[in-house]
């Protein structure tokens, strides 16, 4: 059956707002991972312990928002044929809250045990997580940009890989840097497994924002 051009309109709409306001959710959440090393590098356990636990609350919105995609799609049923593209976007983006969340937990590890780190390692993961905020609102752009056709959303997922390549370069640095650090080895591992979460979110961008590219063909 031919659908009218409204009702197709409509249920890309529906499916697009669900999928933003999940990504608005994320968003939210990443923001407070700079917030996070900062309280990390300036020892500050209590504001630490505080914002871990609005992380913790942010990682459960996301997961209901996440949910309310799933059951706005399976309502829209067969009617959206891209539906399973909405749906990978959003656990592609959502998968950044869990990751964010994965950081925030080793930082207060590291914190709650007194583990030493050198405050040049601190400065620099700050900057790596600043970009990889970065990274991740230039997806929010991305995808607020998607209902304006396919060239305009080409040219913000363009900028997801330059700020994808910009958290690389962080990571392979610092990365080589607390490797050949004088760290005990609990710490240097925790170390490891930040830092490789805080590029598994960029890369998590990158892949959010090509399943948009392929969205916008059809929006």
């Amino acid at each position: 059956m031919v659908l009218p051009a409204e009702t197709e309109e409509r249920v890309k709409r529906r499916a697009l707002n669900a999928c933003q306001d999940n990504l608005r959710k994320v968003v939210d959440l990443t923001r407070k991972i700079p917030q996070m090393v900062e309280h990390f590098a300036s020892g500050d356990k209590e504001a630490a312990r505080q914002l871990f636990s609005e992380i913790r609350k942010g990682e459960e919105e996301v997961i209901k928002a996440r949910r309310m995609v799933s059951q706005e799609l399976a309502e829209i049923g067969a009617i959206l044929i891209s539906r399973e593209d909405f749906l990978r976007f959003t656990n592609q983006s959502s998968e950044i809250a869990d990751f964010s969340e994965g950081v925030a937990h080793y930082l207060i590890e590291i914190m709650e045990h007194n583990w030493s780190v050198p405050s040049d390692i601190k400065k620099d993961l700050l900057k790596l997580s600043e970009a990889v905020l970065d990274s991740v609102l230039k997806l929010r752009e991305t995808m607020m940009v998607l209902s304006y056709g396919s060239t305009k959303t080409l040219e913000k997922a363009k900028d997801v890989e330059i700020a994808e390549r910009i958290v690389d370069d962080h990571y392979r640095a610092l990365m080589i840097k607390v490797l050949v650090s004088k760290l005990d080895l609990p710490v240097l591992l925790l170390l490891r497994d930040i830092l490789q979460l805080l590029e598994n979110s960029a890369d998590k961008a990158e892949d959010a924002a090509d399943t948009a590219r392929m969205l916008s063909l059809i929006m």
